[in-house]
């Protein structure tokens, strides 16, 4: 089931909100396995994402439809997933693949039908029931929604993950008491598999760029995150039903993207658990997850990066963010630089605060946004000054994900509390994750070079980040020499 946090919570972005506030770089890369100009292996390049012009094939029928374009991108969509896994299946799976039985659309908005045993009036969601396995979606309101923020794909790409929980049952892949959390990040995997089919060009129906269009389909997936929990909430039983974190669902989706189906088998508790380890999933009591952007929140930072890297020279924190525009061997990349001539980090302070405001949490076409959207940046500015004092170059793609790696492995280490001289604790907390990879996303500042110039795809700028965040700063120097 996809999770729906509110109703036109699938608004949560436009595809103007991809459109990065760095620029982007050029050049040729140096490692097939970690190469900044590709996405698992594919050139990364923008261009058509969605439904072919001029598509005339057959789909299967819709039960309910009011045979409108939501329902025809539907139809169309369950047709081309049953294609790619007509022919995956069996190469993956014992057996061979059987199609669900019927396709139900209803409108959330109007009278109370029946879908898997739930009235349908209310129900913004889409579904595989396994009980008379069929697959069902809201037409009145999730999927226009999608459709107006993310396009045609984004329609698909629910229905690829809700196609997902068909073919884990009849892979048999889990047991009756397998957790939510484990069948969901397996869906997500599915539909990341399917995805890559259609990326390759072999969709008759549908095209996907890797470039903007996969960008827009991670973008939104942040829209499913599940909801920000306390310690308490999860004690009483809230999150038991629990489908991962935008990094984790994300992780997902890239591991059946990058390695096909067999990747997806792999996905059980303790796969998931190693790859969650201690990063925090619940607010414990008293805490909000929020520390609002100061130069004593931004100084408290640097301390306790200084304390967890233990660089010899710790690099110098300004607040006069013009003094950027006067290094000799960097350009700026506000609102943080840092200059390696002078091993200064220069923070313009409002433009920093202004990137770690959160949300208006009743304006649901706002953007995931927090304080560690601000301070995941902070994070990559001062890890090009951990390179700088190793030799490494800091004006390239490759040193734009060495920076994302590193900045994975900053956000892991302040997971823990760090005490600073001045009295300050630092703890990332629940929520800091998806912030710094709603950033990634949107504005690639994280996963950035010297100059602020970061990659094209925002699914290798995550990919960098999540290495680091599970390893540490000598993977992250393996894979990004």
């Amino acid at each position: 089931m996809l999770r729906v946090l509110a109703t036109g919570v699938a608004v949560t972005a436009t595809a103007t909100l991809l459109a990065s506030c760095s620029t982007v770089v050029q050049g040729s890369a140096v490692s097939v396995y970690a190469d900044p100009f590709k996405v698992a292996g594919m050139q990364a390049v923008d261009g058509p994402t969605g439904l072919r012009s001029g598509i005339s094939l057959d789909a299967r029928d819709v039960e309910e439809s009011d045979g409108g374009k939501i329902d025809q991108i539907a139809a169309q969509s369950v047709s081309d997933i049953e294609e790619y896994w007509d022919a995956a299946f069996s190469e993956a799976f014992p057996g061979a693949f059987k199609p669900v039985s019927a396709l139900v659309s209803w409108d959330s908005n109007g009278y109370a039908e029946n879908f898997c045993g739930d009235f349908t009036a209310g129900l913004v969601n889409a579904a595989f029931c396994p009980v008379d396995n069929t697959i069902g979606w809201d037409r009145g309101e999730l999927f226009p929604a999608l459709r107006r923020a993310h396009g045609d794909m984004a329609i698909t790409m629910v229905l690829a993950h809700e196609y997902g929980h068909s073919v884990q049952k009849q892979a048999r892949l889990n047991k009756r008491n397998v957790s939510t959390l484990v069948a969901e990040q397996q869906a997500d995997c599915f539909s990341g598999a399917y995805m890559r089919w259609v990326a390759e060009d072999n969709s008759d129906r549908f095209t996907l760029s890797t470039g903007d269009g996969l960008n827009n389909l991670l973008v939104s997936m942040i829209s499913f995150r599940d909801p920000l929990l306390t310690e308490e909430d999860r004690s009483f039983g809230a999150g038991e039903d629990e489908h991962g974190t935008a990094f984790e669902r994300i992780s997902a989706f890239q591991f059946g993207f990058t390695d096909g189906p067999s990747a997806c088998a792999s996905i059980d508790a303790k796969e998931v658990a190693q790859r969650r380890g201690d990063l925090p999933v619940a607010l414990a009591g008293g805490e909000t997850g929020e520390w609002a952007v100061s130069e004593e929140s931004v100084r408290a930072f640097v301390d306790a990066m200084n304390a967890k890297f233990s660089p010899e020279n710790p690099p110098t924190l300004t607040f006069d963010g013009d003094r950027a525009s006067a290094c000799q061997d960097a350009r700026p990349s506000p609102p943080v630089s840092y200059c390696p001539s002078t091993n200064t980090l220069a923070v313009d302070l409002p433009g920093l605060q202004e990137m770690g405001s959160p949300r208006d949490g009743d304006d649901p076409s706002a953007m995931l946004s927090g304080d560690n959207s601000a301070y995941s940046v902070l994070m990559s500015r001062y890890v090009l000054a951990l390179q700088n004092e190793r030799g490494l170059e800091l004006d390239s793609a490759e040193a734009g994900l060495r920076t994302a790696c590193l900045t994975g492995v900053a956000t892991t280490m302040l997971t823990a509390r760090v005490n600073t001289p001045a009295g300050n604790t630092i703890a990332l907390t629940a929520g800091d994750v998806d912030e710094a990879v709603a950033g990634l996303l949107i504005n690639g500042l994280a996963a950035s070079d010297v100059n602020g110039e970061t990659v094209p795809a925002g699914f290798s700028r995550i990919d960098a980040f999540r290495t680091g965040v599970l390893g540490d700063q000598e993977r992250c120097l393996r894979r990004f020499p």
